[in-house]
């Protein structure tokens, strides 16, 4: 319960420093690919590039809010940081259901890789990551078969996978937040399995970091590592990092972390230098 508040009071601090303490240096491309007002993406070209690597990232938001340009400070950093971006923007609940949410995220990862090579970037080094309802549904993207082919998706050049505070597993003691959230999500009488990382995951070249907090607030820790215990059956390469900022609550490690440098943040450093070592 207490953590439940720290998390309902970050939003404040998490806010200003948003609109006070942020800069922006980058314009995005805008490519829509799609009629719905959120399939689009934006794309961040750095100054300088210090890697082949390109990050696709899934915002998070409960699946029922948020969008590329509300993330736009994540691009912003990982922009400054050298590296080629793409922010993946989907349909939202509980207007839309499941699955089109994980349809969109496959279209989108198809269209950022087509735009990208028309562009001549090479796509041989891809990363993909996701906070919260985008690690759920990245992860679903990067390691479930059945839907990579009902939605020919190519994950071959994904050399690496970060999520950031996932629902991967819907587990009973989940609390009440995401018990709300998935009842938005999917309809009624929908086999929620079928939209369950956990159940989806199959064996995969794809290594992949899983950040999660004890002091989330609004998911539980173990949601992790039944994720990796999975992995680890169906022999996928896998590792916990617990975050260890004091601003360990949702909504500031999924997100909050992108607002501040990586010699302020432990978490965001850890984010990058994953993705340098890959």
């Amino acid at each position: 319960m207490i953590d439940y508040i720290r998390e309902n009071l970050s939003y404040y601090p998490m806010y200003y420093r948003l609109l006070f303490k942020t800069k922006k240096e980058f314009t995005p491309e805008r490519v829509d690919y799609g009629p719905d007002r959120n399939q689009y993406f934006l794309y961040y070209e750095p100054a300088k590039p210090v890697s082949g690597k390109v990050v696709i990232w899934v915002h998070g938001g409960g699946w029922n809010a948020g969008d590329p340009k509300f993330f736009d400070f994540v691009g912003q950093s990982m922009a400054k940081a050298g590296y080629r971006f793409v922010s993946v923007g989907y349909r939202l609940s509980p207007k839309n259901k499941y699955p089109a949410q994980i349809e969109d995220v496959c279209k989108c990862f198809n269209a950022a890789v087509r735009y990208l090579e028309d562009k001549g970037i090479d796509t041989s080094e891809l990363i993909v990551s996701g906070p919260s309802a985008g690690a759920h549904l990245s992860s679903i993207m990067c390691y479930s078969k059945k839907v990579q082919e009902k939605y020919n998706v190519d994950v071959s050049n994904v050399i690496g996978y970060i999520g950031v505070g996932g629902p991967y597993s819907f587990r009973k003691d989940q609390g009440m937040t995401l018990k709300m959230l998935l009842g938005m999500l999917f309809a009624k009488g929908y086999d929620r399995t079928e939209g369950e990382p956990w159940s989806l995951m199959d064996k995969s070249h794809i290594p992949m970091l899983l950040i999660q907090s004890r002091h989330d607030g609004l998911l539980a820790f173990e949601c992790a590592e039944d994720f990796a215990e999975k992995a680890a059956t169906v022999g996928n390469r896998c590792e916990i990092y617990e975050v260890e900022d004091k601003r360990n609550t949702h909504s500031w490690y999924t997100a909050g972390c992108f607002l501040f440098s990586r010699e302020e943040d432990k978490t965001l450093n850890r984010f990058v230098t994953w993705i340098e070592n890959i």
